[in-house]
């Protein structure tokens, strides 16, 4: 066992029951770099649950794409990550297994659906984690935890061995303190795999190749749309932000996304209905839990599934099938869609005249423990600045920039058109190296 293999498992020992970031420890890690992942993306050598009791000691016969990748080159698998059940959440409350709280205040959430993997790394326990995106599960819990957070376009990591959320959206994530250590990690596990028939067969950038260029004569759109209603503490770091960016020659101007307005409305119509194909496969049958007693199919699927489902999982199921019911698909899936053509193009004619379009993350700093689960709406919309970037399908990543009054991470949001992930790990670098917010320490982190 390496030292940093040796060191990672040492981290979480000492601070995971305070933090529930980890679900399983892989005590018999070989020696390699560090990383987690997130318990919803498959591997041989420990259980999958995707945070459900649905799933009780699952484990692949096969490793993800991802995992192989990562086994090649090096890294060791030391932990699977705590996540709100089958990535259904905004906080990590809606795990089986219980939340998992913010290193900078154990009194908040650490955001989610990948909010395990985002405090692992804000907390210091490894140096970089996997996570998964279908709206903003990554980027979302990397702002409210003060770390790096990337969502790559969609297609540019292969998703073989995620289970399944909303297929038209999901996509592995990375978390990790610093930009560069994202490109790097970026570089290992992208490009085309023909077990997934979503992944792009576009060449690997190298990632890490404009670092250091700086961000001068490039063109960062500030969307109106999204942030004209912005205000308080989160207005104020956002517009210091982009002071940042002009102070080293970015050009910052206004720009337009008309249709962004609608991506929450688009996104939780999609991404349930979606969902409630995609979760018919856990029945009690074939997999997973399977209800005790006799009785018809029917029963056995439903006692199964009741017993399996968490409440936040139910509720999306039940709105993804009302969604896709007959004589209601047109009026809500059908729609959506419509609208989520219109984003396309408004975000490809906003990309013609900008190199970058910004948002803060998140509307807000982490909340506390309890604050929303009684609001299910009011949860949703802590994902309005990040599902737009999965809707179309574009990269974004998650940059730390700065603090609030109560010492609660905020955060930018840099987007760029598909395949930009270059250019953003170039913007990204800039503004981390200018602030130096992405090495600042949590509270709850080894000394």
């Amino acid at each position: 066992m390496s030292d940093t293999v040796a060191s990672a498992l040492r981290a979480i020992a000492e601070l995971n029951p305070r933090l529930n970031a980890v679900l399983r420890v892989n005590e018999n890690a070989p020696e390699g770099r560090p990383i987690a992942l997130k318990d919803n993306i498959v591997t041989t050598d420990m259980p999958t649950s995707c945070a459900s009791r649905i799933l009780p000691g699952f484990v692949s016969p096969f490793d993800a794409t991802v995992v192989s990748r990562l086994r090649a080159a090096g890294w060791s698998i030391v932990a699977k990550t705590n996540l709100d059940e089958f990535a259904m959440g905004s906080s990590t409350e809606h795990s089986a297994f219980g939340v998992t709280r913010n290193p900078w205040n154990l009194d908040c959430v650490a955001g989610g659906s990948s909010g395990g993997s985002a405090a692992a790394v804000a907390a210091r326990m490894v140096p970089a984690a996997l996570g998964s995106e279908t709206g903003g599960s990554v980027r979302q819990p990397a702002a409210l935890c003060g770390v790096i957070g990337l969502k790559p376009t969609y297609g540019r990591v292969s998703r073989n061995g995620l289970v399944a959320f909303a297929s038209g959206l999901d996509q592995i994530g990375i978390v990790t303190k610093t930009a560069r250590e994202c490109a790097e990690l970026l570089g290992v596990i992208a490009g085309h795999d023909p077990l997934d028939s979503t992944s792009s067969a576009r060449p690997v950038d190298d990632y890490t190749a404009d670092c250091g260029a700086g961000v001068r004569g490039l063109r960062f759109g500030v969307v109106r749309e999204a942030v004209e209603k912005l205000e308080g503490e989160v207005r104020a770091n956002f517009e210091a932000a982009l002071d940042v960016l002009r102070r080293g020659g970015g050009i910052v101007e206004e720009a337009s996304v008309p249709a962004i307005g609608h991506a929450i409305a688009v996104y939780y119509i999609v991404a349930n209905a979606e969902a409630s194909a995609n979760l018919s496969r856990f029945d009690g049958v074939r997999y997973g839990h399977r209800s005790a007693g006799g009785g018809t199919l029917k029963e056995l699927y439903f006692r199964s599934r009741g017993e399996g489902f968490g409440d936040e999982v139910k509720r999306r199921i039940m709105l993804g099938t009302f969604a896709l019911s007959a004589g209601y698909y047109d009026s809500y899936y059908g729609r959506a869609q419509a609208v989520r053509a219109l984003m396309r193009a408004d975000f490809s004619s906003a990309f013609e005249k900008f190199d970058y379009l910004l948002t803060p993350t998140t509307p807000e700093p982490a909340f506390r423990i309890g604050a929303k689960t009684d609001d299910p709406l009011s949860m949703y919309l802590s994902d309005i600045f990040t599902a737009p970037a999965n809707l179309v399908g574009i990269p974004a990543i998650a940059v730390p920039s700065g603090f609030s009054k109560e010492r609660l991470p905020l955060s930018l949001q840099i987007m760029a058109p598909h395949f930009g992930e270059r250019a953003l790990f170039r913007a990204a670098a800039f503004f981390e190296g200018e602030t130096g917010y992405a090495m600042s320490r949590a509270p709850f982190s080894p000394l």
